[in-house]
């Protein structure tokens, strides 16, 4: 794998955050009802920081949950599922529910999520945020907060780092599709 550009670096990344978190509050006219979902892995790290934003502007803890999407994939079937790593202590049902997600590539993996928060209840809406979209759906999804557009080639590799996970936060294109993330 080699890396094309760097497009995100830590102050980039802080300043999309950020922008998400204020864009969740315009929405939803403040954070009442409103959970954030991060799903698994880096989702769930961007997840916790616009939580964190959103409770330090609106002055009161917004939950935050985990989603694992494995069992609901549709590219793996039996034995490849594994056990459901979900962590999500509270209802959800009726709840503004904010999925957050590190790059929206076909969308794929959105349905699986959508269809992971299904399963558990009814929410009153389910809202999309992402680091980075980079193009080339297969399915009508759309994100509904994004930190940064990047049109991207199939060929190329979008990778996101967390400090949490890899000690570093940024983004890189990279043009070898044998990268650890989307």
């Amino acid at each position: 794998m080699k890396e094309k550009a760097e497009i995100m670096d830590e102050k980039a990344v802080a300043r999309a955050i950020t922008r998400i978190a204020f864009e969740i509050i315009e929405k939803n006219h403040g954070a009442e009802n409103l959970c954030i979902v991060g799903i698994l892995s880096r989702g769930a790290e961007l997840a916790a920081r616009i939580s964190a934003k959103i409770s330090e502007v609106e002055g009161k803890s917004i939950e935050v949950g985990l989603l694992d999407i494995t069992p609901h994939r549709d590219d793996r079937k039996g034995k490849e599922l594994g056990q459901d790593q979900s962590l999500l202590n509270f209802e959800i049902t009726d709840k503004k529910i904010i999925l957050v997600d590190d790059v929206i590539y076909t969308g794929r993996s959105v349905r699986a999520a959508i269809d992971a928060i299904m399963s558990r209840g009814r929410p009153k809406n389910i809202q999309l945020a992402v680091l980075i979209d980079r193009g080339h759906r297969e399915l009508p999804i759309r994100a509904d907060y994004v930190g940064k557009n990047l049109p991207t080639a199939s060929e190329e590799t979008v990778k996101v780092q967390v400090k949490e996970r890899d000690g570093i936060d940024r983004v890189a294109i990279f043009t070898n599709a044998e990268a650890n993330s989307q």
